[in-house]
């Protein structure tokens, strides 16, 4: 229940021995190293001036340029690589010196290969815009095609070519009529029209040219020059169609060459983990302080990690001090739980990290969620699919980090559904009862191991809401832990204690009674001891007619209490929601009646109503699952704002990098 012990680590070393002890501190993977930013301030640098950041830039920045290269020539191969997508990224475990000899080995031939990629993937892009820019010109064009000049002939020695549009409603014979009678020597053709526009082309003398434009002007005439064309509208769009032809041919060939440049592909992946790897180096190192002999970092480390690291500072032969962070130091958080609660912690990081002060919640959230969740979908056979989905994603594709977490968390959530779908009695909603009476014309029923929710939903409701206040008196539970670990055992008894008391008395009060007379008495008497010890502790911490009215207002926090348990009742709803949906779906599947036809409407039913239920509620389970654990429990003892521990290490994305012990 507390995130892994960590310690601070400052290490002073020679400049020659650096590069190596880098590489194989980055191998190790268990140093956090801090920014150096700031470390020596203005003042200090003035009678410090020996004391610089190593700069880096040029190294980081080449390697930067040589990892985009890489990225461009795997989207291209990708785009064109004729096998399968995979679901996930699944990486190639390696040793660290087979990974190294593997690649000297092939890095010259894997270089050529991304060259070859880069090229070809230009030319593809390069004639795909050459191409679009073409088809915009032959559009261009179109309405001009019955144009018989030349387009670059624009004027002569005495005359003027003049093209230009004008609006669709224009009246071609108006516009020729008023050119006529101003310029009586001015040829006028018509050459198009669409629907926005009309297209003309004019001669006219030189000298007139002024003339025409002052006829035109009531018309809205825009002229457009078409200079930079050759030869007529028609010759200039067979061009460029036969231009398009060559391009596109050129593209064919091209792409061929990507799609046969996929078996290469591993090895260019590989390419970019190891120059991601010499890029995090040279940026680590360019942020540490320097002397012309030697530099200093500082950082983090798990506690458990100190012996291998001070084995490796030993053997390079570096000055270091470990020790343990005082009690204001913001320490990073790794978590570190038993294999059943680890995939949860995917639960905790998408609130938040535990601070320092706070406890590692997963432990305990895992076994609720875990309830919860079942609850909520509580079908039986859509926990069995639940769970064979995620085990098979498990061992296909073998993913890493938070995205195993969530599918080994949902593996688990499937084998709650499945155990809270058989005490309920939901196989497929009715499906089995419904597929007998329809089709067989028989009664025939899978019984609950419990109870059916459907039929005895107040039931479930007092169950829910019985687990819910589990629930939150574990949480304040955890709190009065804090508050005796912390040395405030007063706050625990006054703050967590009294509402015990208060809360368990209520309850006993209200319902005790039906049990034996004497639990009521008791349960009477632990309210008034419980009413009366907030109402006088409540205030303890405020000064004057404020511990009176303290008391006041730290008891009408039991509305927030019961209106954090009355939260538990979406158990009940969600838990009904499935059920129902299902129900329904069965129903429609079953409109077609008996026979083969109905047999058919009534397996689609259940194919595609599954997928839709199980996707919706599965989604429903999630989201208020998470809700109840971050609402109604966290709110009860958990802070968060921890800051995540970032160690020093390969965040490769194709190869896995392991320790020969590992392999």
């Amino acid at each position: 229940m507390a995130a892994v012990e960590m310690r601070k680590l400052t290490v002073i070393g020679l400049n020659s021995g650096r590069a190596p002890f880098i590489y194989e501190l980055m191998h190790l993977g268990v140093v956090e190293i801090n920014s150096q930013e700031g470390v020596v301030s203005d003042e200090e640098a003035d009678w410090l001036p020996d004391i610089f950041r190593t700069s880096n830039s040029a190294d980081v920045s080449r390697l930067e340029g040589d990892i985009i290269r890489v990225s461009t020539a795997l989207e291209a191969i990708a785009k064109y690589d004729p096998a399968k997508k995979p679901l996930l990224i699944t990486r190639k475990e390696m040793g660290r010196e087979e990974f190294i000899a593997y690649m000297n080995k092939v890095r010259t031939d894997t270089e050529r290969n991304m060259d070859k990629a880069i090229a070809a993937y230009k030319v593809i892009n390069d004639g795909k815009a050459e191409i679009n820019n073409l088809r915009t010109l032959i559009t261009g064009l179109q309405p001009w095609e019955k144009l018989d000049i030349p387009l670059e002939l624009n004027e002569t020695e005495y005359v003027s070519v003049i093209h230009g549009v004008t609006g669709a409603k224009v009246q071609s014979g108006q516009l020729m009529t008023a050119v006529t009678e101003s310029v009586p020597s001015a040829i006028v053709q018509e050459v198009g029209a669409d629907k926005q526009q009309k297209y003309f082309s004019i001669i006219v003398w030189k000298e007139e040219k002024d003339a025409l434009y002052e006829a035109l002007r009531p018309f809205n005439f825009s002229a457009i020059s078409m200079a930079d064309q050759k030869g007529t509208p028609t010759e200039a769009i067979h061009r460029y169609e036969k231009r398009i032809e060559e391009i596109e041919t050129s593209i064919a060939e091209n792409e061929k060459v990507l799609a046969e440049l996929s078996p290469a592909r591993k090895d260019i992946e590989f390419l970019y983990d190891l120059l991601v790897t010499q890029r995090d180096r040279a940026r680590v190192v360019g942020e540490m302080l320097s002397t012309d002999t030697v530099f200093y970092f500082d950082g983090w480390m798990p506690a458990k990690a100190q012996p291998e690291v001070e084995e490796l500072l030993k053997r390079y032969e570096f000055y270091y001090d470990i020790q343990v962070p005082d009690g204001e130091e913001e320490v990073p958080v790794l978590l570190h739980n038993s294999s059943v609660a680890t995939p949860f912690e995917a639960v905790t990081n998408m609130y938040s990290l535990p601070s320092r002060k706070d406890i590692d919640p997963t432990t305990i959230l895992a076994p609720f969620y875990f309830i919860f969740f079942g609850m909520m979908l509580s079908d039986a056979a859509y926990g069995i699919i639940l769970s064979a989905i995620c085990f098979f994603v498990l061992k296909k594709y073998k993913p890493e980090g938070t995205i195993y977490k969530m599918f080994k968390m949902f593996f688990y959530c499937g084998i709650s559904t499945f155990i809270w779908g058989a005490l309920f009695g939901g196989w497929f909603g009715n499906f089995f009862t419904v597929a007998a009476d329809t089709l067989l014309g028989k009664e025939f029923a899978i019984d609950p191991l419990w109870f059916n929710p459907l039929e005895e939903p107040m039931r479930l409701l007092i169950f829910s809401l019985i687990l819910g206040a589990i629930h939150l008196f574990i949480g304040m539970g955890v709190q009065a832990y804090m508050y005796i670990r912390d040395g405030h055992p007063v706050d625990a008894i006054c703050d967590i204690g009294l509402w015990y008391v208060l809360l368990i008395g209520l309850v006993l009060f209200a319902v005790g009674g039906s049990v034996t007379p004497a639990l009521s008495t008791v349960g009477k008497i632990m309210s008034i001891v419980g009413v009366v010890g907030i109402l006088v502790t409540g205030g303890r911490k405020k000064k004057g007619i404020g511990k009176i009215t303290g008391g006041l207002g730290a008891l009408y926090g039991i509305t927030n209490y019961l209106s954090d348990i009355l939260s538990y009742s979406r158990l009940l709803a969600l838990g009904l929601a499935t059920g129902v949906v299902a129900q329904v779906i069965n129903t429609l599947g079953s409109l077609a009646g008996g026979g083969v036809v109905g047999a058919i409407v009534l397996t689609v039913a259940l194919v595609f109503g599954t997928i839709f239920n199980l996707a919706i509620n599965a989604l429903g389970a999630f989201v208020h699952s998470c809700r109840l654990q971050y609402v109604e429990f966290f709110g009860k003892f958990y802070t968060g704002g921890g800051r995540e521990f970032r160690p020093f290490a390969r965040k490769t994305k194709y190869v896995k990098i392991v320790k020969d012990q590992d392999k």
